[in-house]
């Protein structure tokens, strides 16, 4: 495709900041995003597989995993959204095409993102307790795992669209008939696609680390309980990471033309190294792995893992778009906002410093209080700035768009 169509694809009224910030925090933000989405998908496995279980760890382990599921899908939609219009900004010309060649899917994404979430919930009303009654409705958690699934799949293929311009035009009219229709995913890679899934195993195992840690310290922790999840942590990151590895080598060998050059880059066999000692992590640290703070760092490597793989997807995107394409997301036209640059940070920083900090401080005491919690006053008080925060923050929103609105 003629680049120059591609520039004039480009919003009129330019960027508010430099690209340059756009591309970093896109690939911050889907690294967090990704993270999320594993942390779910690892839970709603292990819930599923524990609620089908007779025996009391697994199903004490299915109880942990719901909860968890349920908060991490909250978190993967909220942070969903920041990656997804960082690519908007400065990538439109692609994204808005792609988009358009699937319209239909596009629509249909948040439907069955919002069905795939309500059955969650379905589920975790419908079991109080794993370890007290027998499951009941378990084909709603079974469904909503799949719902989700097939949502990643939409997303996969609508990035894999458009990083291939120069097949548009036979998506949109094959063999010179239009289809404006919108109900074909055009390009799926399955070893992506599966690597991206599988990725789950190993940094859901590195999550059961943490989880371990976090309920070690109880008294009413139960050490056949705290083996059990050692165990089973240690074969999710070990054969699960394996088992990544061998897919993100299916994926390299499977790129297409305009993105192969990626699978000799030095950063690919340094992501590569990296999965490979998060998987061999347990291994290496032995007994030193469930001590101190130990099972927080796995937590914190497995994050950075995820982190390389956000960062290679960005290469590749480079490769594909930039020097295959032709086209420089970095020479985009600048209008530069600083008002509302300031405030994504302040936002960032302040709200969602606070908010998150109050949450996890509650979390964290909650979890490992015996009986009833009650925070303590500094607690309370975080709690209240926050919500003092937030108000402010909506009534400024709307203050001022109608003094916009006014002009």
């Amino acid at each position: 495709m003629d680049v120059q169509a591609l520039y004039a694809l480009r919003d009129v009224a330019g960027v508010p900041s430099h690209p340059a910030l756009f591309l970093i925090l896109g690939v911050v933000t889907f690294a967090l995003h990704l993270f999320a989405v594993h942390i779910m998908l690892g839970g709603a496995t292990l819930t599923i597989r524990g609620a089908f279980s007779s025996d009391q760890n697994w199903r004490r382990l299915a109880n942990a995993m719901l909860a968890t599921a349920k908060v991490a899908v909250s978190v993967a939609v909220v942070l969903g959204v920041a990656p997804l219009l960082f690519v908007q900004v400065i990538y439109d010309p692609f994204w808005y095409t792609s988009n358009v060649l699937s319209a239909w899917w596009v629509i249909g994404f948040i439907l069955i993102l919002c069905v795939a979430y309500l059955l969650v919930y379905v589920f975790y009303a419908k079991n109080e307790d794993f370890t007290k009654a027998k499951t009941r409705c378990p084909g709603s958690m079974i469904l909503s795992l799949g719902l989700f699934i097939v949502v990643g799949l939409i997303m996969h293929a609508l990035t894999n669209q458009m990083l291939s311009p120069n097949e548009w035009m036979s998506w949109y009219a094959p063999e010179g008939k239009i289809d404006p229709s919108g109900t074909q995913l055009h390009s799926i890679n399955w070893a992506r696609f599966s690597f991206m899934i599988l990725l789950a195993a190993p940094v859901t195992g590195a999550w059961l680390y943490g989880y371990r840690h976090y309920i070690s310290v109880r008294a009413d922790s139960e050490s056949e309980y705290l083996n059990f999840l050692s165990d089973l942590a240690g074969k999710m990151m070990l054969y699960g990471g394996i088992a990544t590895l061998i897919l993100g080598a299916l994926w390299m060998a499977t790129l297409p033309e305009n993105q192969a050059s990626f699978a000799s880059n030095p950063l690919m066999y340094l992501t590569a190294l990296i999965l490979l000692a998060l998987a061999m992590l347990p291994k290496v640290m032995g007994s030193k792995i469930n001590q101190g703070i130990a099972g927080y760092l796995v937590v914190l490597a497995a994050l950075v893992g995820v982190l390389l793989v956000g960062v290679d997807r960005e290469v590749i995107r480079w490769f594909a778009l930039v020097v295959d394409a032709g086209y420089n997301p970095m020479d985009y036209p600048i209008n530069m906002d600083w008002y509302s640059t300031i405030l994504f940070f302040v936002t960032f920083t302040v709200i969602g410093g606070l908010a998150c900090g109050y949450l996890l401080t509650v979390a964290w005491q909650a979890g490992q209080t015996e009986g009833v919690y009650t925070p303590s006053a500094a607690v309370t008080r975080i709690g209240n700035w926050t919500i003092y925060a937030i108000a402010i923050w909506i009534v400024h929103y709307f203050a001022l768009g109608f003094w916009v609105w006014a002009q």
